[in-house]
């Protein structure tokens, strides 16, 4: 039977949770804990575990906690941590992605899967052909379903470091908030292939527009911020196509979906 992965954040605030990183272990071996609420509920209601069963935990902090059920109930279960782990799921490439926001179950379906591929972090960006409006508390809401699309995905992959979902910015706040690193952008027209892009730092900022793709305004604005044109290939690609497409090969090159024996 496997054995449910179960993010347990320490923090209390969904700030604080969607801004946690690998450190030092927060639980250990013996301890006795209460699951928050949300993995109360789900261990306890949802999977129906009971006394005995295994879990395994994450919070955030790059480790694995291996736990025991002491008491479960439909609200509240108590664990015991029994053994702990480093997870090394981690890629080495930092990538930090830069989404146009799309309509519907899209930009869900894009947070989810660039998890899968190992991404850093990620902005949704509001740009001149974004077909969403979001503002206020609907916009706050929103974050918060996304962070937890990125939760659900690191439980369902085996991560324990859990992405950031940044507040959603317009793309003209974005480039002017971003720190040194490599970027790029997509172009079917650049005279470069992704997979010649020579890799300086581990630390890359990939930039991909909405559904109706960037103004002419905006690649310059983007070209002016030092992002370099990349093709993946001859034909215009969806916008969740093209950000899961470019992550894919970059890990192939450089991160960690190939083995040295397949690279060799």
């Amino acid at each position: 039977m496997r054995v449910p992965r179960i993010y347990h954040p320490l923090a209390t605030s969904s700030a604080e949770i969607s801004s946690t990183k690998a450190g030092p272990p927060s639980l250990s071996v013996g301890q006795e804990i209460d699951l928050c609420a949300e993995a109360a509920n789900h261990v306890g209601r949802v999977l129906r575990m009971q006394e005995g069963q295994p879990l395994l935990l994450f919070t955030g902090d790059g480790q694995d906690y291996q736990a025991v059920i002491l008491a479960a109930s439909k609200k509240n279960v108590r664990v015991e941590i029994t053994a702990m782990n480093a997870n090394e799921t981690e890629s080495p490439l930092k990538i930090h992605l830069g989404q146009g926001v799309s309509r519907g179950d899209r930009m869900d379906f894009v947070l989810q899967k660039s998890v899968e591929l190992g991404v850093h972090s990620i902005t949704p960006l509001f740009t001149e052909r974004c077909g969403v409006k979001l503002s206020g508390d609907r916009l706050q809401k929103k974050q918060q379903q996304w962070q937890k699309v990125v939760i659900a995905a690191c439980e369902q992959s085996g991560r324990s470091v859990v992405p950031q979902v940044h507040t959603p910015v317009s793309l003209e706040t974005w480039l002017g908030q971003l720190g040194p690193a490599l970027r790029l952008t997509l172009d079917p027209q650049a005279q470069k292939a992704l997979r010649e892009q020579e890799l300086t730092n581990s630390e890359v900022q990939l930039l991909i527009g909405p559904e109706g793709g960037l103004s002419e305004q905006e690649i310059a604005a983007a070209a002016a911020a030092e992002f370099q044109p990349v093709r993946l290939g001859p034909r215009v690609l969806r916008t969740e196509t093209a950000a899961l497409t470019a992550l894919s090969v970059m890990q192939y090159q450089f991160g960690d979906l190939a083995t040295p024996s397949m690279q060799e």
